[in-house]
């Protein structure tokens, strides 16, 4: 359990990480309960955009009367018109050994970085068929269904069809948001053939064990590899900074019986760059958040995510108790946020209705939890979800970063109101 007086020196290390990054650091208070950690890291992230709109006042989409190199923190950026040729130079959000990494390509958002790799793949190899897991991205299922030129496989026994050779060229998509463990599911494989794998990382931390087992599978069978991550969720502090994506590029050092592989590799980095231009969806220099890249930075995300993950745990437990279900049921693998079933089915506009009314119900009360469609933050949210595999409307509970016993007590009052239903 974290007590509250913990849980406070904690936030005040990342308040102090924040504020330092102002040139004028703001006079604030040590505070003394979540309401008021949550209330400075807005303050000083909104106080972080607006001195870089004020100090960069004069690039422009064409940058007509700025010289020298653009900054955002330990960020630096050069570009043209609409930023389609955007470069950055600065500290990886992986937590791994830079080498490895052939090509980071930035995007505007996540939803942008995996529709890049999809369109550059679509034409690099048409003929190819993507694997996918079970209760996958539901955006991206439906990216893939409605826009990419792609044959769909959604695996069913993923340790043997993905061993099983095939006519056509193979594409492995790994999603992090997979209400299953998409780590086990491959890693068991005694021999994956597969020209290409997409893994998409934003629910795992970026120093997370999970990525570099998959990165030292994707090693040892030397498989071209790409990560596709949205940054907004897990890499901000919780302040969810600016939309941000990212598409990088792994150095498999594919075999060299593997030819085809080989080239398409740069090729595809090329394809994916041109689908970032043609499609507008470049980053943005004001999102990138000045205060990652550090030792520090890391390591306060770190006890972040490890705070998330220990709260989720307990209050899949504790609802598990209230409802009368098993916590696997409730809990998704990666331990981010929960899901609940009403008891009967509902559609989209009801689960939302549903998501709103809880948490205006506990917020009312007095407790730290909001409507929001996303997760990572530093409260409770709450939002309508879609399970792709029973084709259901639920309501997901995102588990935040405050201190235990707090928390439980929100736990607690979610699964009264959830039975009250």
């Amino acid at each position: 359990m974290e007590m509250l007086d913990e849980y406070l020196s904690r936030k005040s290390l990342e308040i102090s990480l924040l504020n330092h990054c102002l040139s004028a650091p703001l006079s604030l208070r040590q505070p003394n309960n979540p309401e008021e950690v949550i209330k400075q890291k807005f303050q000083i992230a909104s106080a972080l955009k607006a001195e870089h709109a004020v100090q960069d006042w004069a690039i422009t989409e064409t940058a007509w009367a700025h010289s020298g190199t653009k900054r955002a923190g330990p960020f630096e950026f050069s570009y043209d018109y609409q930023r389609a040729d955007l470069e950055v130079r600065g500290p990886s959000f992986y937590a791994f050994q830079q080498p490895d990494f052939h090509d980071t390509i930035y995007t505007s958002s996540g939803m942008s970085a995996i529709a890049a790799i999809l369109f550059a793949a679509a034409k690099v190899i048409p003929s190819a068929e993507i694997m996918v897991l079970p209760g996958s991205y539901g955006e991206t299922l439906e990216l893939l269904e409605s826009y990419v030129q792609l044959r769909k496989v959604t695996l069913a026994r993923p340790v043997e069809e993905i061993a099983r050779s095939g006519e056509r060229p193979r594409i492995l998509l790994l999603d992090s948001s997979s209400i299953f463990d998409p780590i086990e599911a491959v890693l068991r494989c005694p021999l994956p053939r597969l020209d290409l794998v997409v893994f998409d990382t934003t629910c795992f931390s970026s120093s997370s064990g999970r990525i570099g087992r998959v990165l030292r599978w994707a090693r040892r069978f030397r498989l071209p590899i790409v990560l596709i991550r949205s940054h907004t969720k897990l890499d901000s502090l919780g302040v969810e900074y600016g939309r941000l994506g990212s598409v990088v590029f792994v150095d498999a050092n594919c075999s060299p019986e593997i030819e085809e592989r080989r080239a398409a590799f740069p090729l595809l980095a090329n394809e994916t760059r041109q689908a970032v231009r043609l499609f507008g969806g470049a980053a943005l220099p004001a999102h990138f958040p000045p205060f990652s890249g550090s030792a520090r930075y890391r390591l306060l995300t770190d006890r972040r995510i490890a705070s998330i993950l220990r709260n989720s745990r307990r209050t899949s437990r504790a609802l598990a108790h209230v409802l009368k279900a098993s916590p696997e049921t409730l809990h998704s693998f990666h331990g981010l946020y929960l899901t609940l079933p009403p008891a009967k089915e509902i559609n989209e506009s009801q689960a939302r209705q549903m998501a709103l009314e809880l948490s205006t119900d506990l917020a009312n009360a007095g407790m730290p939890i909001r409507h929001a469609g996303s997760f990572g933050f530093d409260f409770g949210a709450t939002e309508w979800f879609h399970d792709t595999i029973s084709n259901r409307y639920l309501v997901r509970v995102a588990v935040p970063d405050l201190p235990t016993a707090l928390w439980d007590e929100v736990a607690n009052a979610i699964g009264v109101w959830w039975s009250a239903q």
